[in-house]
């Protein structure tokens, strides 16, 4: 029998269900626990309000510390970028589209909103890279799960919502989808579209069931992107964007952005080259020869 932990949340659960279907499939014996979090527990209140720093893995780790899960399913993007020890990523599964899309009703496009348009989205990120695009916009804070933030904007409370592509995509939900957004325009969070399978640093048997569920090339670029945004001393609610992806058997692209809060100024970057370790140093350092450090001073989250 092989336990997964899992939030209770819509999309937390299709993930836990599709890596349950995998391991069903390699003959293994899978049950499912649900297990709150912080951050599902305080969904009226911002992120920033809170901290992100575990609010959706604290309470799941603690559970497979104890013994009472195998594993854990996760968004990559919600793990800090350094596991506490006891704990290792057992496999990282292959990404699915890690873009951010434009949600809406009436509009085709981002650049279609009127001036004026309120525009959902709970992450920082996202928010400060557009408002550099277009600072004619209102920004509004934007929490709860993908069904809860379609029907506040099927209710008119805003006229576009911003999302990931891969969290649509997977629950069959992409009929409001009108842009899918380049990571040259607003690149992506670090991990963004990628699942992790985080399980007990030293279980053999856990190592060996999971292993076929690993994608180099998913593992390749999004370690690059975690080793920057660590460089870079970032966290979920930093608006750092960071994006790697293959060009050849041999060659990695990465892009890095950081944005004011304010959307004033963007500081960007970009490398190539065949190691995710010096890639995701490579960008960090432009990134931080830009200014990216005086920015994140500035809104006092460094």
């Amino acid at each position: 029998m092989i336990r997964i932990g899992s939030r209770g949340s819509q999309l937390a659960l299709w993930q836990a269900h599709h890596i349950e279907a995998q391991l069903r499939g390699e003959g293994h014996s899978v049950e499912i626990e649900v297990i709150k979090t912080t951050g599902d527990r305080l969904q009226q209140v911002t992120f920033a309000q809170v901290g992100t720093k575990g609010m959706f893995t604290l309470e799941i780790e603690e559970a497979l510390d104890a013994g009472r899960i195998d594993l854990a399913v996760h968004s990559l993007k919600d793990l800090p970028t350094q596991l506490p020890a006891q704990f290792t990523l057992g496999a990282i599964p292959p990404r699915v589209d890690p873009r951010d899309v434009v949600v809406s009703v009436d509009f085709a496009s981002f650049e279609e909103l009127p001036a004026g348009a309120r525009v959902g989205t709970s992450s920082l990120r996202r928010r400060s890279q557009l408002r550099n695009l277009r600072p004619d916009l209102e920004y509004v804070e934007f929490r709860g799960n993908v069904d809860t933030r379609l029907r506040k904007l099927g209710e008119g409370q805003v006229e576009a919502i911003i999302l990931a592509a891969a969290g649509l995509d997977r629950l069959e939900k992409t009929e409001w989808i009108r842009q899918r957004l380049e990571p040259e325009i607003v690149c992506p969070a670090p991990g963004q579209g990628a699942l992790a399978i985080e399980i007990r640093a030293g279980d053999v048997r856990m190592m060996d069931a999971v292993a076929f569920l690993d994608d180099a090339e998913t593992r390749f670029a999004v370690t690059a992107e975690r080793i920057a945004l660590d460089a870079l001393g970032g966290g979920c609610q930093v608006p750092i964007g960071v994006h790697c992806r293959k060009l050849t058997d041999a060659e990695y692209e990465i892009l890095g952005a950081v944005a004011h809060q304010d959307g004033s100024r963007v500081v960007r970057s970009r490398a190539v080259g065949g190691n995710a370790e010096d890639l995701g140093h490579a960008v960090a350092a432009d990134l931080l020869r830009q200014g990216a450090r005086e920015l994140f001073e500035e809104i006092g989250t460094h």
